[in-house]
């Protein structure tokens, strides 16, 4: 059987980072699969880590866990997102992954005696890669993103892998760039410079520009558009005009304004007769997102927030994202605050701050920094009656606080704080310890898909209407089995475990009790999509309307 030729569109990016690579990937993505193609996605990392879980949240942003378990850049959960697909692995790689498996075979004489250089060799291992992944999801379109910025001495090398593999399919490959035109505001004009640098830059790799996605603050106007044409060497209608909007998800239905995916059709040499793009569920969900009034506050609370002077919100991007999808479709209007849990330790601001809110949430996390805020945030949820959700170490916590504060152990803590805690009611799982005490760290948590059952007459069954689901994980702790039959007793019920009874899955408080309060040991935000929210989220958001209903929150 002959091989599935593929089409592959290489997204790069201009001389400033942060432009919006990952979103204009995946709009292209949506636009392409709404005309009838099966797309798929990957994200090329230059950093030498092997995957994104031993980065820093604040510096590199949301740590995303794919099915299989590999640990991501937070770009491959817009892909899922946006895309409604779910990856794998091979759709993740990053120079340190790529090195590695050539040492690999280099180590296995799979080379047979050659001198292994870093050219051809590194560029012929990305491409295979790049095209196992095209083979794996039997795509006829392929949306490679190239991160960071070209000119930059790590990228050099998969520039050159993209250059090459234009060579190898010279009328299957484009190239799209992403370039910023900044607008000074002493000047009031746009500057087409630096998109005039980073074309020429990229010209050097041996790379000309199909398609030049112009980001800017407002619309390009016809001037810019024809002065990018005539010194970045492309036709004007290859200009794309991509102004700031309200929301990443305008993007994909601006981007057809101008008639993109027949462009980059005609550049990979598909014939567009009979042809057309089904954007109606997305542009539904969009219409719906812009119509919503009514508003819901709900405080996000965590610890990863605060970078420098700034405040870090993409460390919890998919969190946001699915409070956005569920809130939509109960037809509210959601403002996210987000409040740093160490200003409620530092003194900076008062716990009841948090009355102002109609529901309170608490992402995952690692280590001691600011996590008695947290305790104190679920404390106040708790005992105020305002629906709380807790996601993985939101969820220990919760049960952390649960024992302090109802069963009376003051010392309650969990083994990855305090190991000497006189009630460890969280401890790290047996499976762990070894490759904790062997100081295995990368890669060696709990991760990706594991099934859960669900007991009867629950917040979790009622939301998920079904018995067994099957979540995204990552963490290293569990509810320590020695304390669940004390815990139950004082009211905290286990709603959800692994299929054997083992670990705790979902902690929640009956609803004669609290309105929601409700933790997960997985990672539910990894599964929630714009046309698919996340049912606890939905029911979290429910609650809180409920709430709004019975006793308005005081406007903010």
């Amino acid at each position: 059987m002959a091989k599935k030729k593929h089409k592959y569109i290489f997204v790069v990016g201009g001389v400033m980072s942060g432009v919006g690579k990952g979103i204009t990937s995946s709009s292209i993505g949506t636009i392409l699969k709404a005309r009838g193609f099966n797309v798929t996605a990957l994200k090329i990392d230059p950093y030498i880590n092997v995957d994104a879980g031993t980065m820093n949240p604040t510096e590199h942003g949301e740590v995303f866990v794919l099915g299989d378990g590999d640990e991501t850049d937070q770009d491959m959960g817009n892909y899922e997102r946006f895309l409604d697909i779910d990856l794998t692995r091979t759709n993740y790689m990053t120079t340190g992954r790529v090195y590695l498996e050539v040492i690999k075979k280099e180590r296995n004489l799979e080379y047979k005696g050659k001198n292994v250089e870093v050219v051809p060799d590194i560029p012929k291992e990305i491409n295979r890669r790049i095209e196992l992944a095209s083979d794996m999801a039997n795509s006829d379109i392929t949306i490679v993103e190239i991160g960071g910025t070209i000119g930059e001495y790590q990228n050099i090398i998969f520039l050159e892998a993209a250059r090459m593999l234009k060579t190898k399919y010279p009328k299957d490959v484009a190239f799209v760039m992403v370039s910023y035109l900044p607008m000074p505001s002493k000047i009031g004009e746009m500057k087409t410079k630096p998109t005039q640098y980073a074309a020429r830059t990229l010209n050097g790799a041996g790379i000309q520009a199909d398609i030049i996605v112009a980001r800017s603050e407002l619309p390009l106007d016809q001037k810019r558009k024809d002065k990018i044409a005539i010194f970045c060497n492309i036709n004007q209608e290859n200009v794309i005009s991509a102004p700031d909007v309200d929301s990443i998800y305008d993007v994909p239905v601006n981007f057809e304004k101008d008639n993109l995916g027949v462009k980059l059709c005609n550049v990979l040499n598909i014939p567009t007769k009979n042809q057309t793009t089904n954007l109606s569920d997305w542009k539904k969900f969009v219409a719906k997102s812009k119509s919503v009034k009514e508003e819901i506050n709900i405080a996000v609370v965590g610890k990863y927030f605060d970078s420098g002077d700034f405040v870090l919100s993409d460390v919890y991007i998919s969190v946001l994202e699915a409070i956005k999808y569920s809130a939509y479709t109960l037809g509210k209007k959601p403002k996210i605050h987000c409040i740093n849990s160490k200003d409620f330790e530092k003194g900076t601001l008062k716990i009841d701050v948090l009355k102002k809110y109609d529901g309170i949430l608490v992402p995952g996390g690692f280590g001691e920094a600011g996590i008695e805020g947290l305790i104190k945030t679920i404390e106040y949820a708790r005992t105020h009656n305002i629906p709380y959700f807790g996601l993985c170490y939101g969820m220990q916590l919760m049960i952390i606080e649960y024992a302090r504060n109802v069963l009376g152990w003051k010392n309650a803590n969990t083994a990855e704080i305090n190991p000497k805690s006189s009630h460890l009611v969280i401890d790290i799982m047996f499976d762990q310890k070894k490759k904790l005490e062997e100081k295995n760290y990368g890669n060696s948590m709990r991760l990706g898909n594991y099934e859960a059952s669900l007991k009867k007459d629950t917040l979790a069954r009622e939301a998920y209407g079904k018995e067994k689901i099957i979540e995204r994980h990552r963490h290293r702790y569990e509810v320590n089995p020695k304390y669940i039959e004390e815990i139950e007793k004082a009211g905290l019920v286990f709603s959800g475990t692994s299929p054997d009874g083992k670990l705790m899955e979902i902690a929640e408080l009956p609803k004669s009790v609290h309105p929601f309060f409700l933790g997960t040991q997985f990672h539910p935000e990894f599964l929630a999509r714009p046309l698919a929210p996340h049912p606890l989220f939905t029911e979290f958001l429910k609650a809180t309307i409920k709430k709004i209903k019975s006793s308005p929150t005081p406007p903010l």
